[in-house]
């Protein structure tokens, strides 16, 4: 086992928790401001990969283009389609079913979203099929690239790393810096007096729910040329997503954002060293059981998670 392969698999835990973290974002923007539990938040992550995936190659297939910058201009271009379908989606449904449900109990929208996740699931496998749908890496991305002397990394994860890192960024810029933040930080702590001021509060609730849409859509199509997207997806990545939530804390984005790179970590670093000690029988399964032990560590120490609001 050589130090180099150790860092490497260090940077892959540290693109998985990025990616984590813009799951993880828009779903605790949204429960903290509205207190609006959205299983539905894993289906945009599956939409996003579909939708995106299917545009790389609508917009590949039409233009006929060979050259591999223009090319990864239709990677982007096609990311973006996707992303723009999936919010329009997600506001249709924010309008159209869930805020008949902000009144309701946490109850009512657990069964409610858990019902349209159910639906998502079967919609995309009558528009997609149920076969896994791959996406090939852009051109320009496909070899590695040095990033200190003798260390190589795959220059496709390393821009997934920048680009949430990017967005991480300027949601923080958005969230802390403009009058739009503003808004959402105030609908947070009192909606009432917000909509008191003469505020549109349902246009800012369909403004935050379309962020956390994007969010996630940028996630699902990023990652779908390392590991394809499928139906069924979205409840695997919602499963971890609450689990950072958990431990950063409920309505703090930057509990959010450590919490996932620590999960990203200990997922990808467990199952990486965990058989090599443990063996190949045991190691794995006390890997995938790792980052829920570590959350029962934070919740034994500290219930509120690390960043609760209140304590940053």
């Amino acid at each position: 086992m050589s130090l180099l392969l150790i860092i490497e698999q260090m940077l892959n835990g540290v693109q998985f928790g990025i990616m984590l973290f813009l799951m993880a974002a828009g779903l605790t923007l949204i429960f903290g401001i509205m207190d609006f539990v959205n299983l539905t938040h894993g289906s945009l992550y599956m939409l996003g990969g579909f939708f995106g995936a299917k545009s790389i190659a609508w917009l590949t297939a039409l233009t006929g283009w060979s050259d591999i910058w223009l090319l990864t201009l239709l990677f982007v271009l096609g990311v973006m389609l996707g992303i723009l379908i999936t919010v329009g989606l997600n506001a249709i449904l924010e309008v159209t079913i869930f805020r008949r449900l902000y009144s309701g109990t946490h109850l009512d929208h657990v069964l409610a979203t858990f019902g349209l996740l159910l639906f998502f699931n079967e919609f995309a496998k009558i528009l997609f099929g149920s076969e896994p749908m791959n996406v090939p890496k852009p051109p320009t991305l496909l070899s590695p690239i040095e990033i200190i002397p003798g260390i190589t990394y795959s220059s496709y994860r390393l821009a997934i790393t920048v680009v949430g890192i990017l967005a991480a960024i300027g949601l923080y810029l958005l969230i802390s810096r403009t009058r739009v933040g503003m808004l959402i930080r105030a609908g947070a702590s009192n909606r009432e007096m917000v909509a008191g001021l003469g505020m549109n509060i349902n246009r800012l609730f369909t403004l935050v729910f379309a962020l956390g849409a994007g969010l996630a859509a940028l996630a699902g199509v990023m990652t779908t040329p390392l590991t394809s997207v499928q139906v069924g997806i979205g409840e695997e990545i919602m499963i971890l997503t609450f689990v950072v939530i958990v431990i950063g804390g409920i309505g703090s984005i930057r509990g959010a954002f450590i919490a996932s790179i620590l999960i990203g970590l200990i997922d990808t670093i467990g199952r990486f060293l965990l058989p090599m000690f443990l063996g190949y029988t045991l190691g794995p399964a006390i890997a995938a059981m790792a980052i829920y032990l570590a959350m029962a560590g934070v919740l034994f120490f500290r219930p509120s998670g690390l960043f609760a609001p209140g304590r940053g």
